[in-house]
């Protein structure tokens, strides 16, 4: 990731801390909600990887093309999850933005030390509009559910925790597309 060190830093603080709480949403008896949360999961440890500083490791060339093949597997999976869900259009958006990061890092001189050219591209724009809008959509749908009072629940089924982790996530996107 491009730009000052601490602004990384607490954002890959956000997004491993995002993934964590994925992993423990894996434990949910909902099977629905245990496989959202495992490609969740693997969306936020990614993006936490990806948001380190530049300045403080400077990841192989090697690193890229998997990194891209790894979430171009997790699009495709997302892609045949659409199937039953419509849900999994968003999943499919972000690992497709996540192999898009990875080709314009491994493509730009200096392996992700700047973007040549002036302006935004026009699919970085429109990545960038769609998560600003998914990101203004999330947060108004969590409103409701914070206020809501209820019994019991476990941490692995609580609906507004997986709300925030999917804020959180838009938001880290958000500040990764910003920086390319």
């Amino acid at each position: 990731m491009h730009g000052p060190a601490s602004p990384g830093w607490l954002l890959v603080a956000l997004c491993a801390a995002t993934g964590a709480y994925c992993l423990l949403r894996m434990r949910s008896a909902d099977e629905q909600q245990r496989r959202a949360a495992g490609g969740e999961a693997l969306m936020g440890f990614g993006m936490a990887v990806m948001a380190v500083p530049a300045t403080a490791f400077t990841a192989p060339q090697w690193a890229w093309p998997a990194y891209a093949a790894v979430f171009g597997a997790a699009a495709l999976r997302a892609l045949w999850a659409t199937r039953t869900s419509a849900h999994h259009l968003h999943h499919l958006v972000g690992a497709s933005a996540m192999v898009y990061m990875a080709v314009v890092t491994a493509s730009s001189p200096g392996a992700g030390h700047g973007h040549g050219g002036s302006g935004v591209p026009l699919l970085t724009g429109v990545l960038l509009l769609y998560f600003a809008a998914y990101v203004l959509v999330s947060g108004v749908r969590l409103l409701p559910v914070a206020g809501a009072g209820g019994g019991t629940v476990a941490w692995s089924d609580r609906p507004e925790l997986a709300r925030v982790c999917r804020l959180s996530m838009g938001i880290g996107m958000l500040a990764m597309l910003l920086t390319m």
